[in-house]
């Protein structure tokens, strides 16, 4: 938010302004106010792995994270190239494999890769888009200067909680929003279905009926599947509510089956067909890939979109954008060891303590270590596991990630912060959501920002030029 001390940085200078003249009490009362408003409205997640792992509130702060237009202009050409390239690398890896035959990529990555579908090999998607909805994580480090964490090309969450976030804010500060042009993110579930739309199948023959495939009322993410279902008019639909009939993927009515044109799939590959992946799953459609591969339905993201999710293939990504697209990519990566490499892993091993150590297919920032926060214990547990089974994980430096206020009883206090932009990918081109999601590490000193492990959320505002 500052320059210096007492000098807020430009794009903030307005709010800084209104929020010097607040009354500490009353944003408290407001920050409690914000709390309720998310309990009533069923805004949880479920954090795994905790002794008290039921349904929580996801923290939410009331300071807004603000960018400028400048910024976001500059931010929004690198997301767009590099979500560019991801599509081509899909489409390359799922059918001539260039990027491995021009040694780009090597070979091993892909052939030895657990999200890389075999049965993919040869099929393209309507439109040939694999991923429609993508989400990007990235961090600041400088100004104008962002580093892309990872790549989410498989089932992106968190947009109800953007969607919710400035819904809140709206209704609790006008005031701040007369004074602030920023740019609206309300449109994206319209945006969404569009998009959608737009990448209908041929067998699609009037308007395109679309449904979000949820695993159930049990998955951690639910709320934001019935959540993005109500907001686009599509229907919620589980596995059991789908069969097979006629070549097309029907769903159960009050009139009997009607065809879907479109799912937008909540449900991970594995779990998608019985007949074609995990025959025991409960969560899919027997027979549904078969009606994908010939044409039937359109699944967003496609199966097999998952390896460009992989953190050993992140790490190639300045390669493989600059080898789609003929140019040096805009957004960097975040330096990586392979520690599949032994010279990577030696060093890995050797200056533990100061890295991020993650495995290449987690999420949600399951099984990750953070050195610099971890004990002698956590230390050399997690170095017993490198060295039996190093190409799991991938190694990055701690980045001097930048901060931004949370509101606590003693007024401001920085934390570090991500940054999820939503992009959509359809017939008509590409659309990013100006802002997006904000995650933030509640606890002070800590860089972890993920949902499901504690962290929290806050609006982001991306200011009109």
């Amino acid at each position: 938010m500052f320059a210096d001390e007492a000098v807020p940085h430009e794009a903030y200078e307005r709010y800084y302004k209104w929020y010097a003249a607040q009354n500490s009490k009353s944003l408290q009362k407001k920050m409690r106010e914000a709390e309720a408003v998310f309990r009533r409205t069923g805004i949880t997640f479920n954090v795994y792995g905790k002794k008290d792992a039921e349904e929580r509130l996801i923290p939410f702060d009331i300071i807004p994270r603000i960018i400028a237009a400048d910024e976001w202009d500059e931010l929004t050409k690198g997301i767009e190239q590099r979500v560019e390239a991801l599509n081509l690398f899909l489409h390359d890896i799922y059918h001539e494999q260039n990027v491995i035959k021009d040694g780009i990529l090597p070979a091993h990555l892909v052939a030895n890769n657990e999200a890389f579908l075999q049965k993919m090999i040869g099929v393209k998607p309507p439109g040939g888009i694999y991923t429609h909805i993508v989400g990007v994580d990235l961090v600041r480090t400088a100004k104008n200067e962002f580093y892309v964490l990872e790549d989410n090309a498989r089932t992106p969450s968190g947009v109800s909680y953007m969607l919710e976030n400035r819904e809140t804010m709206l209704k609790m500060f006008p005031d701040v929003f007369a004074e602030n042009r920023v740019r609206r993110v309300s449109d994206y579930p319209h945006v969404l279905r569009k998009s959608l739309s737009s990448c209908a199948p041929d067998a699609c023959t009037g308007k395109p009926t679309l449904a979000v495939l949820t695993p159930g009322i049990h998955n951690s993410a639910y709320f934001e599947h019935a959540f993005l279902a109500d907001q686009m008019g599509a229907e919620l639909v589980e596995g059991h509510d789908l069969k097979i009939e006629n070549g097309r993927v029907c769903m159960r009515t009050t009139r009997g089956y009607d065809p879907i044109d479109v799912i937008y799939r909540r449900v991970d590959d594995e779990y998608l067909d019985p007949l074609n992946f995990n025959p025991d799953s409960m969560l899919g459609v027997p027979g549904i890939f078969d009606i994908y591969r010939s044409g039937g339905i359109t699944i967003a993201n496609a199966p097999g979109a998952g390896i460009a999710d992989d953190k050993a293939i992140y790490s190639y990504m300045p390669d493989i954008v600059k080898y789609y697209t003929g140019k040096e990519a805009l957004l960097k990566n975040v330096e990586t060891w392979r520690c599949s490499e032994p010279d990577s892993l030696t060093y890995v091993l050797d200056n533990l303590h100061d890295l991020v150590v993650k495995e290449v297919h987690g999420s949600g920032g399951y099984g990750m270590l953070i050195g610099p926060a971890a004990s002698k214990k956590e230390l050399a547990d997690f170095r017993a596991k490198l060295i039996d089974n190093p190409a799991k994980y991938i190694a990055q430096p701690t980045l001097a990630l930048s901060t931004t206020p949370v509101f606590v009883k003693s007024g401001l206090s920085p934390r570090h912060v991500d940054l999820r932009p939503y992009v959509l990918v359809g017939a008509n081109g590409v659309n990013i959501t100006p802002g997006g999601l904000t995650r933030v590490a509640m606890e002070k000193g800590s860089l972890v920002v993920n949902s499901s492990q504690g962290g929290g959320t806050k609006d982001t505002w991306v200011l009109e030029a």
